[in-house]
């Protein structure tokens, strides 16, 4: 009896050993036949194929894709990701790049800046710098010019910038204040947005007053406006400032 538990117990031994060998064997096949995933982003096709030949690896191109960082026909993504452990022979997933997208540039000229950016923006393009002049009967806030120009082709995803008509400065012509007095027209120009410069006595100048000679009487509210500058008539700009001769 004691023999046969002897020899019982020497199999399952026997087993153990050849179960944990079968074991080691097929976890180091296995590990054998792992590779290491290349990095195939930036790569031609040709250099990418060779990359997955000398790993024992196939190329699946799945998707092409407009990029404006990978050139044209080069490896745009892949997956799985470089450096990934994988077995012989897996198919790794790439898309190729298409290069930059080609458009072409709207033409947004005579249009109002916030119409020209929707247009810009609706066809997935950018919008680029925007300045502002004043020209001779445009339009405030109308498109005068852009650049690149409108219906230029062959263009890779570029920035549109504008140059925007700013509005024109209010004129107005100049009413005449002779015979009024200097206290009641600064009122009224400074309620209307102007402002009031010099006033200065008729015949004498504006440092009139020294040490070698007596002070000069000083303009007040009630003196006459006698002249002023700019001449009524004239055409000024809203905040002009006006100069006044009194008496």
């Amino acid at each position: 009896m004691k023999t046969f538990i002897r020899y019982v117990l020497m199999a399952l031994v026997l087993l153990a050993v050849a179960m944990s060998s079968a074991l080691i064997t097929m976890t180091l096949a296995i590990h054998g036949s792992e590779v290491a995933v290349p990095d195939f982003v930036g790569k031609t096709a040709a250099e990418a194929r060779k990359l997955a030949e000398a790993s024992g690896l196939e190329l699946n191109v799945e998707r092409e894709y407009y990029s404006p960082k990978i050139p044209q026909g080069r490896i745009l993504s892949q997956l799985p990701p470089a450096g990934m452990k994988v077995r012989r022979g897996w198919q790794v997933r790439i898309a190729r790049s298409l290069g930059p997208q080609r458009v072409t540039i709207p033409n947004v000229l005579q249009q109002s800046e916030r119409a020209a950016e929707m247009n810009i923006q609706r066809r997935g393009l950018d919008l680029g710098s925007i300045a502002q002049a004043q020209m001779p009967g445009a339009t405030a806030d109308q498109v005068l010019s852009q650049s690149p120009p409108p219906n230029a082709s062959d263009v890779a995803a570029p920035k549109i910038s504008l140059l925007v008509a700013a509005a024109q400065p209010q004129n107005f012509v100049m009413p005449s204040f002779i015979g009024q007095a200097v206290g009641t027209a600064s009122q009224t120009l400074e309620d209307a947005g102007f402002h009031v410069g010099t006033v200065t006595l008729e015949g004498q100048p504006a440092s009139a007053g020294t040490a070698a000679t007596p002070a000069a009487p000083r303009p007040n509210a009630a003196s006459v406006i006698v002249a002023q500058t700019p001449a009524a008539g004239d055409k000024i700009a809203l905040g002009s400032t006006i100069d006044f001769q009194v008496r």
